[in-house]
């Protein structure tokens, strides 16, 4: 619900008035001006200063106050059918699994970059799935799994799919609906993408490896294994995303867990979602070849933003791009693709005040790594499946109908 006008409040605000209402730093209220957030116009004649819309500033306040209070956005929407509801509101599903509040990411109340710095995938997605981070001896991520002769993919996100779309018809376990079996299906569908993996990179499965491993062997880079681990983890959940909600949907219906899993496959694929490292990684290259003032000048010409920097869930920075970062300055502090993130957010900050996510950090360790900017779906798809793995179980649980009504706005 949009604030209602108050004659009492000023039109337009100081820099100083605007900084304190928001809680934010100068640098950060420029941000939001260069983002089109809050209109700005001149001050008193004969001086320099800015004024800043006040019913922006307000607007802002309520939607920040509205993403920290995801049950509010439910309340309003109910109470006044607003049109845009859907977007970053309601609707509001109760769920266990991650939480985003104050800047930090936590899985099931552990905080997300702490557990990036020792756990496995495994690891997580025992927490994910079953709530116990020690329970890895119950998942069989040695699942045989027969891949068959899907057609051969020519980019490693669509032989992830290929793989998805075989085994939900021919895996015998597909199929079974047994609350017992859900977590052993989990289990199986994350292998079977990791193994399709393997089998795009032409080289044999390693079902004894920790999936963090076996991805580093597929991809040739065992340097690279422990950064790669811990992007997996960062990425494993971003409650509902869009991806993520598009598995719960899927679920919710009676889609088996691959089925679950490939329509959130299908979902990651978009320049707002899973792509958008793709224009991270086109703007890191750009500015390792020329001027990096000029390659971001080019990236906002082109995108009307910037791509890598800014989250509207972390206004002061996405956690999951400083523990990754901060990782790949210890392990690579000469590649140049890190090097060139560093440059790119320095330049950002004192620019506009907005900070790296978690698509530049994806693009600088793809970078760093010597792999083809590709890779960077692929790896985010494998770490989100383990997310998505773990809200289709839970929608499976609730024996919920995610079904939304429509209200008609035609002739």
């Amino acid at each position: 619900m949009t604030p209602a006008h108050d004659p009492t409040r000023p039109d337009s605000l100081t820099a100083a008035e605007a900084t304190a209402l928001l809680g934010v730093k100068t640098a950060t209220l420029y941000a939001y001006v260069s983002r089109g957030l809050i209109r700005s116009e001149p001050g008193p004649a004969g001086t320099r200063e800015r004024r800043y819309s006040a019913e922006d500033v307000h607007a802002l306040l309520h939607r920040a106050a509205t993403r920290r209070d995801p049950g509010a956005a439910l309340q309003d929407a109910v109470q006044d059918a607003v049109g845009g509801a859907l977007h970053w509101g309601a609707p509001v599903l109760d769920s266990a699994l991650t939480r985003i509040a104050d800047g930090t990411l936590t899985y099931r109340g552990q905080n997300a970059a702490e557990l990036s710095t020792h756990l496995t995938v495994e690891e997580v997605a025992a927490l994910l799935w079953t709530g116990q981070a020690g329970a890895t001896p119950a998942l069989p991520l040695r699942a045989r799994l027969t891949l068959g002769a899907p057609a051969r993919a020519t980019q490693p996100v669509e032989a992830l799919a290929y793989a998805l779309t075989y085994a939900a018809t021919h895996d015998l376990t597909a199929l079974d609906t047994r609350p017992e079996a859900q977590v052993t299906q989990a289990a199986r569908v994350l292998a079977l993408l990791y193994a399709a993996l393997e089998r795009f990179e032409g080289v044999p499965a390693a079902p004894d490896l920790p999936l963090h491993a076996r991805l580093a062997r597929a991809w040739a880079v065992p340097h690279g294994a422990d950064v790669l681990r811990r992007a997996l983890v960062l990425l494993a959940d971003h409650e509902l995303n869009v991806s993520t909600f598009t598995a719960r949907v899927a679920a919710s219906g009676g889609a088996g867990l691959h089925h679950a899993t490939l329509a959130a496959l299908c979902a990651l694929q978009g320049p707002q979602h899973g792509l958008a490292a793709l224009d991270a990684f086109e703007l890191l290259g750009h500015a390792l070849r020329g001027d990096p003032r000029e390659a971001l000048r080019d990236a906002t010409r082109r995108h009307g933003r910037l791509p890598g920097f800014g989250h509207r869930l972390y206004p002061d920075g996405d956690p999951r791009a400083h523990a990754l970062l901060s990782a790949l300055h210890a392990q690579f502090p000469e590649a140049p693709g890190v090097q060139g993130a560093a440059t790119l957010a320095a330049l950002t900050r004192a620019e506009t005040g907005e900070q790296p996510n978690i698509d530049l950090a994806l693009a600088a360790l793809i970078h760093a790594l010597g792999r083809p900017p590709a890779d960077a779906v692929a790896l985010f798809a494998l770490a989100r499946s383990v997310g998505w793995l773990a809200h289709a179980l839970e929608t499976v649980q609730t024996g919920q109908l995610i079904r939304p009504r429509a209200r008609y706005v035609g002739l």
